[in-house]
Parts: structure tokens; C-alpha cells; sequence
């Protein structure tokens, strides 16, 4: 497949415009709900934590979606079917979450489905979306594709915080159900309207090869069997079970230590996002060399990246213990740097491994291997993040020290992860973030 019969860069930011989608509604169930139910509602934080840890314990079927997707005439469906799930799902969880305030066990029963109705259309979306990149995108564009659908997606999650922040001030329960709805329809509708006539551009001049022959436990083993995949595969749980122990804890926290209100920590988390969008636009510019003289390897910025969070998270455990005095503003943005810096030349590095095969589409598969594991690690980091704050509350006399605990602990897993990446084999010319074919700086 050359650059003329893949994607064009006009489709590739349409595609992006799903990944905001996608980020936009997830951001309200796993931050914005989450705080409500812990501060507002006075709720054990382990609640919500298992609710998010059970959304992303659906997503453990991604390779199945992936799978499914690769054997479908079109990626299409699947894209804007789970967009459909996810967003009735996100509004299903906003009203379980009003409901929880009048009655706790019915709200928690809607909750149930609703979350597993989140993570279903996360997952079919999500991996649908990347298997569709991977072999639709020509090698030459690949990775720098993957930096900039992802920039979009922390972009949505930016925008949505933001604009999700103001308008639940001041803050009551039918609010909240207005403003999920509202956000859940207009994303996906834009998502519909992002993929129409994607795939039969691309078509032309370029077949779409047949799925991996056989079963899915035979298309499975064929991904698996790759020992850099399988390397990988690690890499990625480690790193976002350190990354997403914090996920649901920091809004709480934020809210406990230092006295902020729902709007003023989903602005938080709004601003925790901007530096991973300012994260990865650094280590994509520089790591492509586009625009700037190249500099350093997928690989090493990967290191780099996570080397950095860990930092970071140790700066966040001394704001735990010396509260409203630390500047937690920084601190949470020099995360998001970090945490960005890691994820794009991640990012890069899966897309050049699901899309560089020659032989049948298996990258749905492969892509779903690796959401999987990402999916895992999620739910119990979210898990282990809130049980930790919940459990050490209970054992440590200083206030706050459990968050502290919680923020060391992920410092060190991802000291780990750094670790596993420097095993991994250095990439290829074809998995980096190359400057496309013909284009000049």
C-alpha cells in the first residue's frame, strides 16, 4: 500500500475527530462521576473504583472485537455501533449516579449496566478505530498518524473538561444528567458523520486483504506469537496500571486536600490533559523530525517518558504531605507531560507493529492483544489506586499519607516499565514516526 491508496492526511483527522469522541465521553464517567460519588454523595471511593475497574474488565474482549472487525466488510460499523453503546452507556451511568442520592442500591444496580455498556462500546470503538489506521495508513504516515489521532483525543478530553467544568457550576444532580446527555449525543453523532465514506475512498487500489484463516483462539496465537509483541504486550500493562492508579484518585484528592469544588477538579483534570497534549506534540515533533531536527529514538522517549512520570508522581506524594502550600497545578501538569511523552512514542510503536505485516489482516487482533492488557491494567489500577486510599486511610494516623502511598507505588511501576522497554528491540525504520513520502519541513 503506498501513501496515494491509504489514508490522506483530510481523513486521517477526520478518524481523529473519533478518538475525541471517544475521549470526550469517557472523561465524564471515569473523572467526573467518580468525584461525585465519592465527595458529593459521600460514597466509598472503592465504588466507583470498582464500576470503572468494571468497564475496563469488558474491554478484556477487545481482541475478540478487533477480531470481528477484521473479518467485516467495513470497520465503519463497528466504529459508530460502539459509539452508539458508549454514549447511551455514559447516560445511563450519569442518571445512576442522580438516582444513587435518593436510592443507593437501585442507582448502583443502573450503574452496573451502564458501565459494562461503557466499556462494550469502548472497546468495540477503540479497537475498531486503531485496526483501521494500521492497515489503511500507508507505512511512510503510520506512526505520525497514530501521534495526531491521538493529540486529538486529549484535545476532546481538554475541551470537554473544560467546557463540562463550567457548565455544572453551580453544581446540582440534574445538571450533571443534562450535561452528560448532551455531550454523549453531539459526540456521537460527530463520530458518525467522521467516518462516512472513509473506507471506500480507501478502497480503491487497495483490497482489503482476508482476515487471519480459522477461529479466533487461531487468530489469537498468530499475534501472540511474536516475541516483540508479547514483550510489549507487558510493557503496556505495567505502564497503565502505573498510570491509572491515580486516575480516580486525583479529583478526590484534589477535592479533600486542597479544598476544590467538582468544576474546579474536573478543570484539573482538563489541565492534567493539556500537558499530555503538549507532552506528545514535543516528543512527536522531535522524535519524527518534522519541523525540528530529529532527535533520539521511539524507544528512548519512551524510557524518557516514563522515567519522567515517576518524577512526577513523587512530586505529587510530597503535595499529599505538605497540602494547600505545594503547587498542585504544576505538578499535575508536568504529569501529563510525561505521561504524554511516554504514550505517543507507545502509540507509535504499537501502530508499526499491528499494521507491518504483509500477510492477512490480523490487525484488529493484534491491536485488541494490546487494548486488552491496557484494559486489564486500567481496572486494577483504578482498583487498587481507591481500595489503597480506602484501606491505608484506615492504618496511617497523618492525613492524607494513603494518597501519598498510592502516588509512591505508581512511581515505582513505572520505574518497572522503563525497565521492560529497554528490553524490547530497538524499532524499526518502518515503526518510527517518519516524515511522510515527499514531505519536506
Amino acid at each position: 500500500m503506498n501513501a496515494e491508496a491509504g489514508l490522506g492526511w483530510p481523513a486521517i483527522v477526520r478518524l481523529g475527530l473519533v478518538q475525541s469522541a471517544l475521549g470526550a465521553i469517557v472523561v465524564l464517567t471515569t473523572a467526573t462521576l467518580n468525584r461525585v460519588m465519592v465527595v458529593e454523595l459521600a460514597l466509598p471511593a472503592v465504588l466507583p473504583g470498582a464500576l470503572v475497574a468494571l468497564h475496563y474488565g469488558v474491554q478484556i474482549a477487545r481482541p475478540r472485537f478487533g477480531y470481528g472487525s477484521d473479518r467485516a466488510p467495513r470497520r465503519s460499523r463497528w466504529i459508530v455501533g460502539g459509539m452508539a453503546v458508549l454514549a447511551l452507556g455514559a447516560i445511563a451511568a450519569a442518571g445512576a449516579t442522580w438516582l444513587m442520592a435518593h436510592h443507593v442500591a437501585v442507582g448502583i444496580a443502573l450503574a452496573v449496566i451502564a458501565f459494562v455498556a461503557i466499556g462494550g462500546g469502548v472497546g468495540a470503538a477503540g479497537t475498531s478505530l486503531l485496526a483501521l489506521l494500521a492497515r489503511k495508513v500507508a507505512p511512510a504516515r503510520r506512526g505520525a498518524a497514530a501521534a495526531v489521532v491521538w493529540l486529538m483525543m486529549i484535545l476532546g478530553i481538554i475541551v470537554t473538561a473544560g467546557v463540562a467544568g463550567a457548565l455544572l457550576e453551580p453544581f446540582s444532580m440534574p445538571r450533571l444528567f443534562l450535561v452528560a446527555t448532551a455531550i454523549s449525543l453531539v459526540c456521537w453523532a460527530l463520530s458518525g458523520l467522521a467516518v462516512i465514506g472513509v473506507e471506500a475512498r480507501t478502497d480503491v487500489g487497495a483490497p482489503r486483504q482476508p482476515a487471519v484463516p480459522g477461529d479466533f483462539r487461531r487468530a489469537l496465537s498468530a499475534s501472540w506469537a511474536d516475541p516483540r509483541a508479547r514483550l510489549f504486550t507487558v510493557f503496556v500493562f505495567v505502564a497503565m496500571l502505573a498510570y491509572s492508579m491515580q486516575d480516580l484518585i486525583l479529583e478526590p484528592f484534589a477535592g479533600r486536600a486542597f479544598g476544590m469544588s467538582p468544576g474546579q477538579t474536573t478543570q484539573l483534570t482538563g489541565l492534567q490533559h493539556g500537558g499530555v497534549l503538549l507532552g506528545m506534540l514535543s516528543v512527536g515533533a522531535l522524535a519524527s523530525g518534522i519541523g525540528l531536527p530529529r532527535v533520539g529514538t521511539l524507544r528512548g522517549w519512551a524510557v524518557a517518558g516514563c522515567g519522567a512520570s515517576a518524577l512526577a508522581l513523587v512530586g505529587l506524594a510530597m503535595a499529599a504531605w505538605s497540602g494547600p502550600p505545594w503547587p498542585l497545578r504544576p505538578t499535575v501538569f508536568v504529569l501529563g507531560m510525561a505521561n504524554g511523552g511516554f504514550a505517543v512514542a507507545a502509540i507509535a510503536l504499537m501502530m508499526g507493529l499491528a499494521g507491518g505485516s504483509s500477510g492477512p489482516d490480523g490487525a484488529g487482533t493484534r491491536v485488541g492483544l494490546w487494548g486488552a492488557a491496557q484494559a486489564l491494567a486500567f481496572g486494577l489500577g483504578g482498583l487498587l489506586g481507591t481500595v489503597g486510599v480506602d484501606t491505608l486511610g484506615d492504618l496511617v494516623a497523618r492525613p492524607y499519607a494513603a494518597y501519598a502511598i498510592v502516588f509512591i507505588a505508581q512511581a515505582v511501576l513505572f520505574v518497572a516499565a522503563a525497565l521492560l522497554m529497554l528490553r524490547i528491540k530497538p524499532e524499526t525504520r518502518s515503526a518510527a514516526v517518519p516524515r511522510p513520502a515527499g514531505e519536506t519541513s
